[in-house]
């Protein structure tokens, strides 16, 4: 879930509705959250295609289902709603596999478009913060971090411009887009931030264990609570992955040769 103060600035819709928070790597694909898919999609027909529909054309998208992922099609209407990374879109479902589709900006107003061409205006462009998504970083799920309910970022974070050490708090974002409130900080002593009260919780209700990785991208403008989201499988990410194994597969070939 998103915070409180966002979802009492956008106005929710009565219909059965999700909303998504557009992370790096979005137009391959959305998840639908488990929750309105088991409720409200499970057992539909797989072929059926859903229709996206907004209020800035009269023109119907039609965006292919695979499990709980729209897939084709869903690129074009990213496209055509100029829609980017931390935009937020709500799903409302007005039955039969139509969905009325409303975005908004990262300032947490409603997009605003020109007729007939799509052109997106966000209400309140001027004051609308610029949000760095620039930086990943790496988490690895441990025994200690989990018992001390702390877990450090490396010390590069120390140059990503969404932080700083008046931040005393962040959200973690997963791929659902469920968020978990932490307490966020700094340590003089080892140089580095840290996240606690809240690091433990996350790993638990996402079910984590011992050696799970994550690779976080950080989201902010240095002002407000910066979003560390969980990065879907993107080249940035992957090259991460890699070095991280990559670092062990040396460590062990050369404790071998020891």
């Amino acid at each position: 879930m998103l915070s409180e103060t966002l979802l009492l600035q956008m106005e929710i819709p009565r219909e059965p509705h999700f909303f998504k928070l557009l992370l790096p790597g979005f137009q391959s694909g959305v998840a639908i959250p488990l929750d309105f898919y088991t409720k409200h999609i499970q057992g539909a027909e797989i072929n059926k295609p859903w229709k996206l529909r907004s209020d800035a054309s009269d023109q119907i998208w039609e965006v292919i289902r695979e499990g709980r992922t729209l897939t084709k099609g869903w690129k074009e209407f990213t496209e055509a709603h100029d829609l980017r990374i931390g935009d937020i879109v709500i799903f409302k479902h007005e039955g039969d596999m139509v969905f009325h589709v409303t975005p908004f900006g990262p300032s947490c107003c409603e997009i605003q478009y020109t007729h007939p061409h799509i052109v997106k205006e966000d209400a309140d462009g001027d004051d609308a913060p610029t949000f760095s998504y620039d930086y990943c970083f790496l988490a690895e799920v441990t025994a200690t971090n989990q018992k001390d309910d702390k877990m450090f970022l490396p010390v590069e974070a120390m140059r990503c411009g969404a932080l700083n050490q008046q931040c005393k708090e962040v959200k973690l974002v997963n791929k659902e887009g469920k968020s978990w409130t932490a307490r966020f900080g700094f340590s003089e002593s080892d140089g580095a931030y840290y996240i606690s009260r809240g690091w433990r919780k996350f790993c638990r209700d996402n079910r984590c264990t011992n050696g799970d990785l994550f690779v976080f991208n950080v989201v902010g403008d240095g002002t407000t609570t910066p979003l560390l989201c969980v990065c879907p499988e993107r080249k940035e990410c992957t090259e991460l992955l890699i070095k991280h194994f990559s670092r062990i597969d040396g460590s062990i070939a050369s404790t071998s040769r020891n």
